[in-house]
């Protein structure tokens, strides 16, 4: 066997093995196992098969979250937590001082070759399953958005790495060689291409949240171009989304009215979400086994480590968390223009600094405490309560944005204005951006899509990517250790070069 991760990805496909997986994308239970010989026989079984390659998108082992360890990795935040090496993974990405060893990498590397076998097998098996063509169509869709996504998290993440179509018998695994980028992202583009053509326009109601649509397809698309620099049609994909700024669009998609019900559990899978994560606190998920939660751990992750709440009447409900991704004051600094804070600023961040010295909460000064903490996603004691379920600190069903509609506002406003296009149009973008806060309008520069981008989506993961693709990490990030042409992608794992006969090897940076 090659490795833990691309081998467990090839026998969760050849064993399809479905712990974790369930008919709901809300409520995840274990299915068992079943050979793939005996298996794609009918149209549940083929559903089974789709929730299996989304079911990736969700996990959380060992606390290594996707979103906390790009935060740590930004300018943003730190990783915080309760010493240096408290989940090394992310203190290592914080402070550049990641190797093959030691890192994010393996998880990430998991995560994303688990969903593309998993996608690789149904984009084999779907055409031979006797079932309504349609509802075909659809699954078809989806595997392939999803396997695009992945393929999109690869090529951002890791400079190196095979690009793998289809089942692998174990006798060719150690044939897999890393493969050229231009490959990888011209099949992300024929995956997400052949997918619009295929996924529904819009979902019918909350048994369904969570699936790609037409709308998802066109906007990853338009990212995935905006990467490459190609601005025109990065333009003309987001474009398909936005529809008009402020107003109507083909997939409904709108502004929500109150930034801060974004962040409401009340309020998922609202108007602005165009592909979310969910996150559920029914899973069951245990010290024994956190890798079977479903639940978000970064609701326990950045609330407060120690916190009470002396003054009830005064004081935030946060649980008493792990102090992750506590945040830079850079970013406070961000928020505060000519003396006035940005509204968006008591959403994203809490200083609980400010209240212990007023008596109304306290609170351990944990590693790289700044006082300020991430209140987007930080537990509440009522949200925790909701259900019972224990333990709550891995149980949070708090979901993830990975695109929704500011987001591709500003994509949109930073293509147009980076390729020469409608600046008008870019103009009405980012000022629908601002508006929906009560802020007034700012010329369209690429300096300002930049700033608006900061605000308007800190915490979310998106910080570090945008660094890199603008070019601007090694400035923002050389004080935290960061080397250009080395940082801005993660080690190939070791674990994936340790056996005799790879033909894997090493990003010369590292």
């Amino acid at each position: 066997m090659k490795t833990k991760y691309i081998n467990l990805s090839i026998l969760l496909g050849a064993m399809h093995l479905f712990a974790g997986c369930s008919d709901s994308f809300v409520n995840v239970e274990p299915k068992g196992t079943a050979l793939e010989e005996n298996y794609y026989r009918n149209a549940e079984e083929a559903f089974n098969g789709v929730i299996a390659a989304y079911d990736p998108l969700g996990w959380t082992n060992g606390f290594v979250v996707k979103t906390g360890c790009l935060n740590a990795a930004s300018d943003d935040f730190f990783a915080g937590g309760g010493g240096p090496t408290d989940i090394n993974a992310m203190q290592v990405w914080d402070d550049y001082s990641l190797d093959p060893v030691t890192g994010p990498q393996g998880e990430f590397w998991n995560r994303n070759y688990s969903g593309i076998f998993r996608s690789n097998i149904l984009i084999q098996k779907l055409p031979e399953i006797d079932m309504s063509q349609a509802v075909k169509d659809r699954y078809m869709g989806e595997v392939l958005f999803l396997r695009a996504y992945y393929y999109f998290d690869m090529v951002r993440l890791f400079e190196r790495f095979p690009l793998i179509t289809a089942p692998i018998p174990t006798s060719d695994i150690f044939e897999v060689e890393s493969s050229d980028r231009t490959a990888v992202f011209e099949l992300i583009e024929e995956d997400l291409a052949a997918s619009i053509e295929l996924l529904p326009s819009t979902i019918s109601g909350m048994e369904e949240a969570g699936r790609a649509t037409r709308g998802a397809a066109l906007a990853l698309l338009g990212k995935v171009y905006l990467q490459q620099d190609k601005f025109g049609p990065a333009a003309t994909e987001l474009a398909k989304v936005n529809g008009t700024p402020g107003g109507a669009n083909d997939f409904g998609y709108d502004l929500v009215d109150n930034y801060a019900d974004l962040f409401s559990l009340d309020n998922e899978f609202n108007a602005e979400s165009i592909f979310e994560i969910s996150h559920n606190s029914t899973s069951q998920g245990n010290w024994g086994c956190i890798a079977c939660t479903e639940g978000n751990p970064m609701s326990i992750m950045v609330a407060p480590r120690g916190y009470v709440i002396n003054d009830p009447s005064q004081a935030p409900t946060f649980v008493s968390g792990w102090s992750f991704n506590t945040v830079t004051q850079s970013l406070v600094d961000a928020f505060v223009q000519g003396g006035t804070y940005d509204p968006r600023y008591a959403t994203t961040i809490t200083n609980i600094d400010s209240l212990e010295q007023l008596g109304i909460v306290s609170y351990t000064h944990a590693h790289e405490n700044t006082g300020y903490f991430l209140a987007k996603f930080a537990g509440k004691e009522e949200e925790k309560t909701a259900d019972g379920t224990v333990p709550f600190e891995i149980n949070f069903g708090t979901n993830e944005y990975e695109i929704r509609l500011a987001d591709t506002y500003l994509l949109e406003a930073e293509a147009l204005v980076r390729g020469g296009g409608n600046v008008a149009r870019a103009q009405l973008l980012l000022d629908a951006v601002r508006a929906r806060v009560g802020l007034t309008p700012v010329p369209a520069t690429f300096e300002n899509i930049v700033a608006e981008r900061r605000l308007e989506l800190a915490g979310e993961g998106h910080r570090w990517f945008d660094l890199v693709r603008w070019g601007m990490a090694a400035d923002k990030l050389g004080p935290r250790g960061y080397e250009d042409g080395k940082h801005d992608a993660l080690p190939i794992p070791q674990s994936e070069l340790d056996f005799s006969g790879t033909k894997l090897e090493q990003d010369p940076a590292y």
